[in-house]
């Protein structure tokens, strides 16, 4: 019986098949050019697809008589009556949208163009939530091409590197092409819900499009879009946001009739430089005063980064008598950046609109699916269900790149690519040198022994030297064991020390475990890295940095529990012994005065900071962020950040006797924190804070207390919870602290008005860093800057209502490394 079913099941499919007829055709404007990415639609329905890159469409329909509605921005909607199936490819050419100027009024009065986007701007509130819940099919196509490269990039033969990538001989061609299909269920105006149908990537059928509906989901009903993660620090100005006439000139351009409907054209304009506004054409429906299509720019006057311009095309189709929805959005790139060129595009379609009842939000929890089935789609169904037909360059590419990466997977090819990049190369004596078998993936790195050369008034000249393994033991879940050793030797002191680690993972869960002996900073925060350390010791004779040694065993586990708890588990025991200095030197003798003991409490003492001591602890840290949306993937779930700050709890024990173990003590922490928290056009603020007491302090020692991110130097590696004057082992804590740091991040409000500033893509920054112990009381920094990339340059200015510490001020250039 079973069997029955499924033979009529199987032939009624491929009659059903066998009955669709597939039409044909190009798009070209009235000059015989191609109209790119033109939509065609059944009229009356969602169901249509769209023209290539150059023009050419591919339809699927069964038999029949269809009214197809042929529409692109700028251009006159064209509606055609055929007959399928149809044995000719169709050539059909669109008239440029002519846009009547007869009843405006030339004079001192308002352009009317003003008076309109008044009346949209007070209809995007329903718009924005108009169409209720609904569920559509969702295709989209990336494409990246390299236009232009050097022949040679830092020594990297770019003519090697682009054969083994597809290019031609020039060095151009397609670098990136990707497609996917997915389901999408919204609930205007945030609930969103993806699942993925299917994905290709050409070149690599093992892996997974980055292409996502989400990211495309361009609504210019909200006030603010960001485009693209990163474009911008501040999201763009919608042209009809409630406070758009602000920021926009309007300009009338005319009317045009289109289905029954009056489409008036208005071009946008920007009322300044180097703003997050956007340029163009927006295209509202008269009477209605919904958008019908937008043809907007950005470019480097609108501050973008990474890309040189981005041009975005939206156009919406009727779902329902009173409801519009996107039919298609483009996204069109060009970037150029030390020699190399590249352009390229995203598109998505939008078919298929269903209206529904509107879920629940547990539904929405989830927001991206995409299963293990998703990339094994082969080329017949590619053939059948994409809605862009791929142009011949497309096809080629994933011919070649599919051939290539077959090849490439072979033990032949990647043996052949390790023996050459493995090669020793002069520059490893800096950078290290990393042996890699691609075939049983495991590599090698040994680091480079210039770099790993350092000084200190401890040990005197040292060698800190490091080699690392890694092993990749899930390709699913890219997870990958790694194993550390490290030996570091002291010229002065004679101390040999030496350190062995490994990390494991298992699935959702991490093991570390590693002992040895090692020398580390007194401040178990860190003070300044050790080159720095070296260069100010030898150069200045300030040397910062205060050492001690640790013989230890430790073990460490961390995982994510159901409901996004994070939860980690350290245990240690250590033997620490401080270190007094071994040598005064310094290049130049005049400097040997300055050098400090290694007792940061008595400078001028060489006495021991501790005693030698033994110390076994327990640290148990649980920490949640509020977060219940996540994204489910072929490697299991992962939660995406929350609008709302991370809670942390930590709780250290100093097991006093446990291994002969010295300390007894039980210290309580808590900390709130959340990174670039959106304040629209106003930038960002981030903020963290700390608070903490040792419950019993019966037995610690230094290195047991509450230390802080101190700096005392120039130069520093500046992060949320530093302070840049406070000094770095003077006021640690065996008590207890409040720490408070919030940073404004102004996002270039101000320096993008400056004309000599503009090109500089500055970010202006205020920060209050506060810190509270009983020692110190209460101690407060101001910080005042500007940041260019990763570099910035700060004014701080500090006090206390400590007798010990003066009102201080300094200027710092820190280097962000987030």
């Amino acid at each position: 019986m079973i069997r029955s079913v499924t033979l009529i099941l199987f032939l009624f499919t491929n009659i059903v098949f066998a009955q669709e007829s597939r039409l044909h055709g190009l798009i070209s404007d009235i000059n015989g050019g191609a109209i790119p990415f033109a939509t065609i639609i059944k009229t009356g329905s969602s169901m249509g697809t769209s023209a290539n890159k150059e023009g050419y469409f591919n339809l699927s329909l069964p038999k029949g008589r269809y009214e197809l509605s042929i529409s692109a921005v700028g251009y006159k909607q064209k509606t055609i009556t055929i007959n399928l199936p149809h044995p000719d490819s169709l050539l059909i050419q669109l008239d440029p949208e002519i846009y009547t100027l007869q009843e405006v009024v030339i004079g001192n009065q308002e352009d009317p163009a003003y008076e309109i986007i008044r009346k949209a701007i007070k209809k995007r509130p329903y718009f924005l939530e108009e169409a209720g819940a609904y569920q559509a099919r969702v295709y989209i196509k990336g494409l990246q091409r390299l236009l232009k490269a050097p022949k040679k990039f830092f020594g990297i033969n770019v003519d090697e590197v682009g054969e083994e990538m597809g290019l031609d001989s020039a060095r151009r061609g397609i670098v990136y092409l990707s497609e996917s299909e997915s389901k999408i269920t919204v609930k205007p105006p945030k609930e969103f819900k993806e699942e993925m149908i299917s994905s290709k990537i050409s070149g690599d059928n093992k892996a997974f499009s980055f292409n996502r509906a989400a990211e495309l989901q361009l609504n210019f009903y909200e006030n603010y879009q960001d485009v693209i993660e990163g474009l911008s620090s501040r999201p763009f100005v919608s042209p009809i946001a409630d406070n758009a006439m602000a920021y926009y000139r309007y300009q009338y351009l005319g009317k045009a009739k289109e289905g029954g409907k009056t489409i008036v054209k208005i071009k946008v304009i920007p009322k300044r430089k180097a703003e997050p506004l956007y340029k163009g054409n927006i295209y509202i429906i008269e009477d209605e005063w919904r958008i019908h299509s937008v043809d907007l720019l950005l470019d480097k006057e609108s501050n973008i980064n990474f890309v040189d311009s981005l041009n975005l095309k939206q156009l919406y189709t009727r779902i329902t008598d009173n409801k519009w929805m996107p039919s298609s959005i483009q996204l069109n790139f060009k970037a150029g950046l030390l020699g190399f060129q590249i352009g390229g595009y995203f598109t998505a379609i939008y078919q298929d609109y269903m209206l529904i009842d509107a879920p629940n939000r547990k539904f929405f929890k989830e927001v991206l699916s995409i299963s293990k089935e998703v990339n094994k789609k082969d080329s017949l169904y590619w053939t059948k269900n994409r809605p862009i037909s791929l142009t011949a360059e497309e096809q080629q590419d994933y011919q070649k790149k599919d051939s290539l990466y077959r090849a490439h997977q072979s033990k032949v090819y990647l043996d052949s690519i390790d023996r050459k990049n493995n090669r020793f190369k002069a520059w490893a004596l800096a950078s290290g040198y990393t042996h890699r078998n691609r075939y049983k993936k495991e590599s090698i790195h040994f680091s480079g022994p210039l770099t790993s050369i350092l000084f200190n008034s401890v040990e005197g000249l040292a060698i800190n030297y490091d080699v690392n393994y890694t092993r990749q033991i899930d390709s699913n879940l890219n997870q990958q064991l790694h194993v550390n050793g490290r030996i570091r030797y002291g010229f002065a002191n004679k101390h040999l020390n030496g350190i062995i680690s490994t990390n494991i993972p298992i699935k959702n869960q991490n093991f570390t475990l590693a002992g040895g002996r090692d020398v580390l900073d007194l401040n178990n925060r860190g003070s300044l890295p050790a080159l720095v350390n070296s260069l100010y010791t030898l150069f200045v004779g300030e040397n910062y940095q205060k050492l001690y040694e640790k013989t230890f065993v430790s073990f460490a586990w961390n995982n994510t529990l159901p409901g996004n708890i994070k939860m980690s588990l350290r245990t240690e025991w250590a033997k620490r012994h401080w270190l007094s200095n071994a040598t005064n030197f310094t290049f130049w003798d005049r400097n040997q005065h300055k050098l400090s003991s290694n007792n940061p409490l008595q400078p001028n003492a060489d006495v021991p900071l501790f005693m030698d001591n033994k110390s076994t602890k327990l640290s148990i840290r649980l920490s949640y962020d509020f977060s219940s949306r996540y994204a489910t993937y072929p490697t299991g779930k992962r939660y995406l950040p929350s609008r709302y700050p991370t809670l942390s709890i930590q709780y250290t024990k100093g097991l006093k006797n446990i291994f002969d173990s010295d300390v007894d003590y039980d210290l309580l922490t808590t900390s709130i924190h959340k990174s670039k928290i959106g304040l629209g056009l106003y930038g960002n603020i981030s903020f963290t804070a700390t608070a903490g007491k040792f419950l019993n302090n019966k037995q610690l020692y230094y290195t047991d207390y509450q230390h802080f991110n101190g700096n005392q130097i120039l130069f520093v590696d500046q992060q949320l919870s530093s302070f840049l004057t406070l000094d770095y082992y003077q006021y640690s804590t065996p008590s207890r602290f409040i720490e408070t740091h919030v940073e404004y991040n102004l996002g270039g409000m101000l320096s993008s008005k400056v004309p000599l500033l503009r090109k500089l893509k500055l970010e202006e920054l205020i920060g209050i860093h506060y810190l509270h112990t009983p020692e110190l009381r209460n101690y407060g920094e101001l910080h005042i800057g500007l940041q260019w990339k990763m570099i910035r340059l700060m004014y701080a200015h500090s006090r206390s209502n400590t007798a010990q510490l003066n009102q201080t001020n300094a200027l710092r250039i820190a280097l962000r490394l987030f």
